[in-house]
């Protein structure tokens, strides 16, 4: 089944009674690598699973241009799908493992080989191809299940946690890989994770979900830069979130104070005069500086390479989080700033829960 755009419209899932995803709107382009991005229980997986046909909708429409979706059976669809456990035939080879889609939608023999040794070449498993799937690493492994979901040549693939399982090395080679892959062979992906930085460097757009509803949609870019409430700024990175209170306002640029703090800052969401504000700030937004800055005492200084991770605590209690390629020392008495428009102010009550 092919399309030209794939449109979620108002896609809802429950369980129990309880949505487990709810009213989720996206229209997917072909060709894009979208990422649903979330912690563990935003519903995510239930998306995809959606998509994919595993669950029914409790409410809403699937779409592949004008032809509905989520009344076809999963089998119908015609869409590859890659698992966090790999979900490989142990008893078959990996050239087997590959060959398996095409041979049960009964191709001639001579196109299940070709289509098969261009999947393997793609991969680059050539030297492993007579292997089983015991006799991998789990980084070959998941090269298998790709080539086995792509080998199909779906109009969609649809991949859940697929890098999880691997080590850090591992992980930073497969996202290579994987985006190769999706723009070598023109894929339209949706991408499950839970890890910001997997998202960010890997996908056209990112759907940020949070108690099974969208928090955000957009480029890595704008979310990064610019998250749309609080919750999607805690889970980008923003590890400075302090509770503060406007003390001045003229458009969207705001003073906010408390505890001993005075930023200048940029409002994000309806803020007025006197409103408590949750202040987000990323690590390596703040600097040290010479004059001028909030005095702080550095108390645990962690060696990351180029740069330290240092954490600090104003004289009022508050603590800092900041990235610095200086080497401050544990009890440093230190002054830090940092740029207005990184400095990011958020309505306090913008979403139930923490």
């Amino acid at each position: 089944m092919s399309f030209t755009q794939l449109r979620l419209d108002a896609v809802t899932r429950r369980f129990a009674g309880h949505p487990a995803l709810a009213d989720l709107t996206l229209t997917i382009t072909r060709g894009e690598f979208i990422a649903l991005l979330g912690p563990s229980g935003c519903g995510k997986s239930t998306a995809l699973n959606c998509l994919a046909g595993l669950l029914p909708l409790s409410g809403g429409s699937i779409w592949a241009d004008d032809d509905r979706l989520d009344t076809v059976p999963p089998e119908r669809r015609g869409f590859g799908m890659v698992f966090q456990n790999y979900a490989l035939f142990p008893h078959m080879s990996v050239r087997k493992n590959i060959a398996f889609g095409l041979q049960m939608r009964r191709l001639p023999r001579a196109e299940v080989r070709r289509r098969t040794d261009e999947a393997i070449k793609l991969v680059r498993l050539d030297e492993h191809a007579g292997k089983l799937p015991g006799q991998l690493s789990g980084g070959q492994q998941q090269r298998v299940a790709i080539a086995r979901a792509v080998v199909l040549e779906p109009a969609l693939v649809l991949m859940d946690e697929p890098l999880s399982n691997l080590d850090a090395k591992l992980r930073l080679e497969m996202r290579t890989e994987i985006r190769r892959l999706h723009q070598s062979l023109g894929l339209t992906t949706v991408y499950v994770t839970h890890d910001q930085e997997e998202a960010l460097s890997m996908a056209d757009r990112l759907v940020v979900l949070r108690d099974g509803r969208v928090e955000q949609i957009g480029t890595p870019e704008q979310v990064h830069t610019r998250p749309a409430t609080r919750h999607v700024a805690d889970f980008m990175g923003y590890r400075n979130l302090l509770p503060l209170t406007v003390a001045e306002k003229v458009g969207d640029r705001v003073v906010v104070a408390g505890t001993g703090l005075r930023l200048s800052g940029t409002s994000v969401g309806p803020i007025d005069l006197g409103d408590d504000v949750i202040v987000g700030i990323r690590p390596e937004d703040l600097r040290l500086v010479a004059s001028d800055g909030i005095p702080a005492t550095v108390e645990v200084v962690e060696y990351q390479g180029r740069e330290v991770a240092v954490e600090a605590r104003t004289d009022n209690g508050v603590r800092l989080h900041l990235r610095t390629s200086e080497r401050p020392g544990p009890g440093d008495k230190i002054l830090v700033a940092a740029d207005p428009a990184r400095v990011l102010a958020f309505p306090a009550d913008d979403g139930a829960g923490g």
